[in-house]
């Protein structure tokens, strides 16, 4: 017999952009349901970015989840660019007048489960044979199954935070959705050690050998990537190569880099993806379902979390009576979008070392880097984007 269940959002996805969302609805008065094909623990564990926009830090202090963020959050007022061993810092806090925060998305994800889970959020982790109905109508529902049992969710909206693969951007027609997608012909190999950062900002490198960045999470634990061919196993990276090549790539910086052995190390690909539009009938679409970034710059959880202000601000507006929000969500999300894939494009570009790259594309490389270290307007627009844009 199946189960009807009645909420007014029901939320597909409980990553960052889900959890956020329900408590800023919850915030307002408006119930909700979230859903996820996995549990709590796995959610929990994910290693993801840790670089924080301002508008993002704004939001989850908008939502009441910020207290452990700004005791053991790293403010950071610039980062470095560095091309064969020359660098630059882009001083973005002198150029913007902004800052960054580095705080792990799994801190930012544990500490929205901690608040969700305390003030009684409902959830169904686990869930299976997710599909959504009716979606043109004012009356939407999704249908699944929990613990063997089927289970209907009536509602008014339903948001798709499902990720990359989830079913939500796979419930528009064919016909109504458009794709665009550049996929890079490398992937980032990651480590993370119990060790101090080599820098107390972060480094994006660009060596002849390939990309390299110099991260952290928080005083005592830094995050490295390396370059690597997308179709590299991982046996093949022991510690000792790691450390070897990215001191290599780093440079005379990486003779205070302090190595040890790494407790996650992965390979991930590089992506630039938007799905157009983000919003189709009563379903809207937010972070990695409708969009995915390079994390060159990153940009993945900031754009996601972007959305969700804009989608919670829609709802709560539609759910006081105004419409206008609701109605315009997809252009409005979908201009800033594009912008920001443009910045990660353009970084990455800047960046790594292209497989098929011509010598006069190399050159090009060289002379963008050799520009943005000589002008303070260049360096001014790679700080706006990094700090992150206007709403809209």
């Amino acid at each position: 017999m199946t189960k009807t269940i009645r909420t007014q959002v029901c939320i597909v996805g409980s990553g960052p952009s889900g959890l956020l969302l329900s408590q800023l609805l919850a915030n307002a008065g408006i119930d909700s349901i979230v859903l996820d094909r996995r549990d709590r623990a796995y959610i929990e564990s994910r290693i993801r970015a840790g670089v924080l926009e301002q508008g993002t830090v704004t939001a989850l202090e908008d939502a009441g989840v910020a207290d452990r963020l700004h005791r053991e959050g790293l403010k950071h007022e610039g980062f470095d660019l560095a091309f064969d061993g020359d660098r630059h810092r882009i001083d973005i806090a002198a150029l913007t007048g902004k800052t960054v925060t580095v705080y792990g998305q799994t801190e930012v994800t544990k500490d929205l489960f901690d608040s969700r889970f305390a003030q009684g959020q409902p959830f169904l982790f686990s869930v299976a044979d997710v599909a959504l109905h009716d979606l043109k109508t004012d009356a939407p529902h999704a249908t699944l199954t929990h613990d063997g049992q089927p289970i209907r969710i009536d509602c008014d909206w339903i948001a798709g935070c499902d990720g990359f693969h989830g079913p939500c951007r796979q419930s528009i027609p064919s016909d109504v959705l458009q794709t665009y997608e550049r996929v890079y012909p490398f992937g980032w190999l990651g480590v993370m050690v119990e060790q101090p950062p080599v820098s107390h900002e972060l480094i994006y490198a660009n060596h002849a050998r390939g990309f390299a960045l110099a991260s952290q999470r928080s005083q005592t634990r830094s995050r490295y990537y390396v370059q690597c061919d997308l179709n590299d196993d991982i046996a093949n990276w022991s510690d000792d190569r790691f450390w070897e090549e990215l001191k290599l790539r780093l440079g005379p910086v990486a003779d205070d880099l302090q190595t040890g052995e790494s407790f996650e190390k992965s390979i991930a690909p590089l992506r630039s993806f938007v799905a157009e539009p983000m919003r189709y009938g009563r379903m809207c679409l937010a972070g990695d379902a409708a969009h995915i970034v390079p994390p060159t710059g990153a940009k993945g959880l900031n754009l996601a979390v972007a959305d969700i202000r804009l989608l919670s601000r829609a709802l709560i507006a539609h759910y006081g009576g105004n419409g206008t929000h609701i109605d315009t969500y997809s252009e409005t999300v979908l201009r800033r979008v594009w912008k920001v894939e443009r910045f990660s494009w353009q970084l990455s570009t800047l960046m790594h070392q292209f497989p098929d790259a011509s010598p006069f594309e190399k050159r090009m490389q060289r002379a963008e880097f050799d520009y943005i270290a000589s002008s303070e307007a260049a360096s001014r627009t790679i700080a706006e984007n990094y700090v992150g844009l206007p709403l809209d």
